[in-house]
């Protein structure tokens, strides 16, 4: 948690439950009972980079969800800025906290970039001059200035997920939760989305939330949260989570590649800190270790 930070988004007890039912089930009352979050708790705070990990079918893209009232709890309670997310104000959640979701080309609407960045705040009804002003300074944020005038479909998976960010960035939220947005994207569109939003995070103070199971994009967070079986089953920093290899493993996850190297070497002999995230100081501690050899 950041020093002093407001907390800006609370879970309490929060549990949403999928229903399937097989085509051979004919009674409603038997379909199966698939658990997407049970009983997690959790607060977010403002300026706050936030990384919630977890594989397939963890429960991490439906917490994402009940953040910002796409899903409402079935059971306990989500509030965001002091709005319920399940009741009346739910419209004045999603104004404060904006979705990326992890297919680009399912959330384009124009076919200008200007045009599809323009969209959510013509909708809220926002005057065009400020629309206008809106739209530059989303594109000048996700470093896409350049490309107001382009088509989106003829643009790389990173540039088109700027472009999304950008459209959720004009409708001024507080909080961006970025849902699996780079699992679609080769490695160099990831570090474009990683890069934006960590700049968006340092230089705007926007609270960023990010679900995904990428561990080399979480090194840079303030928190990591990892979920298995739709509960909170670890919460710390980066170093804190990613220290406990065994614990990692066990829930399905891989370690970041620099911890993951670290700690091939260590079995090796050398006697590195498996805390490193960094190349450049992984290997000065590479060439420490082997002068005193």
């Amino acid at each position: 948690m950041l020093e002093n930070a407001k907390e800006i988004i609370k879970v309490d007890d929060v549990t949403y439950i999928y229903r399937n039912s097989s085509d051979e089930e004919e009674n409603a009352s038997a379909a199966k009972q698939v658990n997407g979050v049970k009983g997690v708790s959790l607060s977010i705070y403002e300026g706050e980079f936030l990384a919630i990990v977890g594989h397939n079918g963890s429960g991490k893209s439906t917490l994402a969800k009940l953040l910002n009232g796409l899903l409402a709890p079935q059971q306990g309670k989500v509030e965001a800025f002091g709005f319920d997310t399940s009741g009346k104000d739910v419209y004045e959640v999603l104004r404060r906290v904006g979705m990326v979701f992890q297919n680009p080309d399912n959330q384009m609407v124009a076919s200008i970039v200007e045009d599809d960045v323009a969209f959510g705040p013509e909708n809220l009804g926002v005057p065009q001059p400020e629309i206008v002003e809106r739209v530059k300074w989303a594109l000048s944020a996700v470093k896409m200035s350049d490309y107001a005038d382009k088509t989106p479909t003829r643009m790389s998976g990173g540039q088109k997920q700027r472009v999304a960010i950008a459209g959720v960035l004009a409708l001024k939220p507080r909080v961006i939760v970025l849902d699996e947005s780079t699992a679609m994207l080769d490695p160099q569109g990831r570090k474009e989305v990683i890069d934006t939003v960590m700049r968006l995070n340092k230089e705007e103070n926007m609270t960023i939330v990010l679900i995904t199971h990428f561990m080399d994009e979480v090194i840079m967070a303030d928190r990591v949260i990892a979920m298995d079986g739709g509960r909170i089953v670890m919460s710390g920093t980066p170093k804190e989570i990613f220290s406990q290899e065994d614990r990692i493993k066990e829930i399905g996850l891989d370690l970041p590649v620099i911890s993951t190297l670290a700690h091939a070497l260590n079995k090796r002999g050398f006697a590195l800190d498996t805390d490193i995230f960094d190349v450049e100081e992984l290997g000065e501690e590479i060439c420490q270790s082997l002068s005193k050899t």
